[in-house]
Order: structure tokens, then sequence, then C-alpha cells
């Protein structure tokens, strides 16, 4: 098994991400967007659960985070949109392959901020181009460094959490905290060609613009934790099922 290299794991312990180009094939790519292909041609969304996706506080709680089809989508295959993809009756203003933001689960956020854990720092993000990410059709963008304080980024840590409500309360998530103003001018883009992968501290704070180009941009996403002494916060939206418990990597 292949792993980083010193240069590597000081670069990312540096700028909070790191990227590796051709970690996937080609072919591996392929196969993975025809897989996408026929879960969306098979997809089947009630008119009442057809959720634009966002990190916004605001229309996070308008949306996904107040219903039962975002908190109980943590074992299930969901799906969640892009922007104006509908109108006012939840019909698709575009063919529903160009509308999916995300499938399973556009602005500034710290992955920590959705994926608590004590202590912190123990949550990598793993980020998977299977189509070329460019400037045009909304790679990924870093403050490197966020996730840790320094003298060029003092904030360091996770300002703000996103907590589920007690059952039965309404809405079913709430925000501990505020997001910080940030200085658009310390995101570094980070355009990739199809294949690589891409990880991502917990606390890097890393965004992605909306794709207003005619070209789609297929990414594969998931996390790891590290689950020796760390406490899994039981605030947080996603949580382990008795039908799907987190897997373990090794034991």
């Amino acid at each position: 098994m292949a792993c980083l290299s010193p240069w590597q794991l000081q670069k990312f312990q540096q700028d909070g991400f790191l990227v590796l180009e051709g970690f996937l094939s080609a072919e591996e790519c392929v196969a993975m967007q025809q897989r996408i292909g026929e879960i969306v041609a098979e997809m089947d969304v009630p008119l009442h659960c057809r959720t634009e996706f966002s990190t916004q506080e605001e229309e996070q709680l308008r949306a996904q985070g107040s219903t039962d089809y975002f908190l109980s989508s943590g074992d299930k295959i969901r799906f969640f949109f892009e922007k104006g993809v509908f109108d006012e009756k939840g019909n698709f203003l575009v063919p529903p392959e160009k509308s999916i933001n995300k499938i399973g689960h556009v602005s500034p956020h710290q992955d920590a901020s959705f994926l608590y854990t004590e202590p912190l720092g123990r949550v990598l993000g793993v980020w998977i181009a299977v189509e070329d990410a460019t400037l045009e059709n909304g790679c990924l963008w870093f403050i490197p460094g966020s996730h840790t304080s320094s003298p060029s980024w003092p904030a360091g840590g996770v300002s703000r959490r996103m907590v589920r409500a007690p059952v039965g309360s309404a809405p079913g998530t709430s925000f501990l905290g505020s997001e910080p103003a940030r200085d658009n001018s310390l995101f570094v883009p980070t355009p990739v060609q199809r294949g690589a992968l891409v990880l991502i501290h917990g606390e890097v704070v890393h965004k992605s613009k909306q794709n207003l180009s005619d070209r789609s941009r297929h990414a594969y996403t998931f996390h790891f934790m590290e689950a020796s002494g760390t406490t899994w916060s039981p605030e947080n939206w996603l949580q382990p099922t008795a039908e799907l418990p987190f897997p373990p990597l090794y034991t």
C-alpha cells in the first residue's frame, strides 16, 4: 500500500489539504460515472423532498436541515439539488441529470462544523475528481493553513457547529456560534485532473463556486475519523445506525 512521502505529509500538515494526482485511472472514473448515471436515472424524489443543498446557515435551516429527508440520509441514497433547478411547484427546469448537487451528502465551510469530534482534528475528508475540476466548472478553493492558529490565520479551531435538535423539535437542526467574515483574497484555487484525490483536513476552510459552465464536475467524497481516543459528538446531524454503523477501516 502506498504511503505519503515525508514531503507530502509536511505539505498536508502545513496547508491543511493535499492533492494526489492520478489516484484513479480514467477507466475507473468512467465506471463511477456510469454507476452515477444509473442511480440518477432511477431517481424518484417526492416534490416535498426536492431540497437544494447549501452550507449557508439560513438556507440550510430553511431547507435540508429542517427535514427528515436530510436528517435520515446517513444510511440511504438521497438527492440534493443545485439552486434554480425547480419552478415554484417543484418541477424540474433542467434535465434531472444536470440538477444534482450531491447524492448522499458552495459556500465557505469547515467539515468539522458538521462532523464534530473531541478532540478536534480527527476527521479527514477525501475528495476524488471523477471529471476534470477547473476554474470554470467549480474546482475546490482553500485558505491554506486555516486549519490551525497561526500569525496569518489567528482564528484556528471551529467557530460554529450544526447540531441536531432534540427529537420532536423543529427545526431539526440549529447552529451554535457563527461563521466569521472571510477575506476572499486568501482563497487559493485548486484545479485538478480527472482521477485526482484531494485530502482535506477537517478544520481547513474551503469552498467551491457554483458551476455555471456547460460542463459537469462529478466528484466522489467521503470522510474518515480516527476512532482511537475520539468522541463522535452525539449532537452531529450524522449518526451511525443499526443498519449502517460506521464501518472500521482496520481493527
